[in-house]
């Protein structure tokens, strides 16, 4: 909100009330008679969003509405007024009562009442120096999607309708294993950077995001297939037989490879990550 307070930024919804509940995003209306100041704040700040206009139609007159989607380690959805609008009063399309909502200085009051021991000021300062490793997994994600395949071994198409399979059934297998689930969705991000050595490219690009048991799981994926296929020396198998993610590397080649079929159905990229994010916070107890 401080950095779009130009736009006088209102926080509503389950966020403001305290109904929050699993999904639940961060609802703000902004007020600027332009769409392009607002994302050109967000694309300064690094941030990843899709605007939206979506038509309404009531009494006979229709309206457009500007939403714009900011995917973040909570998503945001703002959503978009005229500029003389900012002291309008909106009502509840529900109970027609005026919907609660607090400007920046009444949620900085409100936070400083509820949690009188915490710096607010500083815990946003260690925020913006933490990298939300989701931005970048989603920023290599969404190129592949115009990285395209062998069809001898890929006859489903591009790189991510493959991935988006493969976890798929990753998540059907290991729907509570966040680390089995982010190798699954992450495999193949180099195939976007270095087709010549997609291994490396990826593993190189999520440096220091990843722990050692995902990061291991890509790294040795392609060794799977080597494995499977029976073409992988004496001394690589039995480096693979002794680790203790070996039996979850076979899986992961069981999804990988099961993930090539034409027309399969698939979610997006941002209902992946926000599954593995949902699966995050349940582990941590949050």
């Amino acid at each position: 909100m401080r950095r779009l307070c130009r736009f006088r930024p209102r926080l509503i919804g389950s966020v403001m009330t305290g109904h929050t509940r699993k999904g639940s995003d961060i609802d703000l209306h902004l007020f600027c008679d332009f769409v392009e100041p607002i994302t050109s704040i967000l694309e300064a700040e690094g941030l990843q969003y899709d605007v939206e206009y979506k038509q309404i139609t009531k009494n006979s007159e229709s309206r457009t509405f500007i939403h714009i989607h900011v995917f973040d380690t909570f998503n945001f959805e703002l959503t978009v007024y005229a500029e003389n609008q900012a002291h309008y009063v909106f009502k509840s399309s529900i109970t027609g009562k005026a919907i609660e909502r607090a400007s920046i200085a009444e949620l900085e009051q409100l936070l400083e009442r509820e949690y009188p021991n915490v710096n607010l000021d500083e815990a946003l300062a260690d925020q913006d120096e933490e990298i939300d490793p989701y931005q970048l997994f989603r920023l290599l994600l969404l190129p592949l999607e115009n990285v395209g395949q062998s069809r001898q071994y890929h006859p489903e198409g591009d790189v991510l309708y493959h991935t988006l399979q493969v976890f798929e059934l990753a998540k059907d297998a290991r729907p509570w294993d966040e680390e089995f689930l982010l190798a699954a969705l992450l495999h193949d991000v180099g195939k976007g950077l270095d087709r010549g050595d997609h291994v490396n490219a990826g593993l190189q690009a999520l440096d220091g995001l990843l722990t050692e048991r995902t990061a291991w799981l890509i790294e040795n994926h392609m060794l799977a297939h080597d494995y499977k296929a029976n073409t992988l020396g004496a001394k690589g198998k039995r480096r693979l037989e002794a680790h203790e993610d070996f039996e979850d590397l076979l899986l992961l080649n069981e999804c990988d490879v099961g993930g090539r079929v034409p027309g399969a159905m698939v979610g997006t990229v941002d209902e992946a990550l926000g599954f593995i994010k949902d699966v995050e916070r349940m582990n941590r107890g949050k």
